[in-house]
């Protein structure tokens, strides 16, 4: 197995979430989304900066609860991109494109939730933007003790 620095696979997903043509692709890439958070938060809370690793702890259990989710119809968690993350080079752009990723998944899902012809579906998909909305929060305030600790403040 190829495995990938953190900023390669946020931009494949990125990349395949653009092309999703269908409701189910653009769940699946949603679903790939929280996989990655789950990973990069897991990684930084191991190794990453001492100072964002409680953060990266809780925004790993956040990415951990939207994939398991029962209802999910994303991929099966083997075929999670993220389970290719070897390393995080540069913490602080890893974060800036996963923020950027979620905001892209939570407009895609919100396109899905307003034209949704199933309740079990409309559902689904709010818990979903909800999962991306906590999560794009613990990123930015990961980013914000980044920017503290880089300008000498305190985190």
């Amino acid at each position: 197995m190829v495995t990938l620095d953190a900023v390669h696979l946020i931009k494949a997903t990125r990349h395949a979430l653009v092309e999703c043509s269908s409701v189910r692709e653009i769940l699946a890439e949603a679903w790939q989304a929280q996989a990655l958070v789950e990973a990069v938060g897991r990684h930084l809370a191991e190794s990453g900066p001492q100072l964002v690793r409680p953060e990266a702890k809780a925004l790993s259990e956040v990415g951990g609860r939207a994939c398991r989710s029962p209802e999910h119809l994303g991929p099966s968690p083997g075929a999670a991109r993220a389970a290719r993350l070897s390393e995080i080079q540069d913490p602080k752009c890893a974060l800036t494109d996963l923020a950027g990723l979620l905001v892209e998944a939570g407009v895609a899902l919100v396109l899905v939730a307003v034209t949704a012809d199933q309740q079990g579906l409309y559902w689904h998909v709010i818990e979903a933007i909800d999962a991306m909305d906590e999560s794009e929060d613990r990123v930015t305030a990961m980013l914000r003790r980044l920017a503290v600790h880089e300008h000498g403040g305190a985190a």
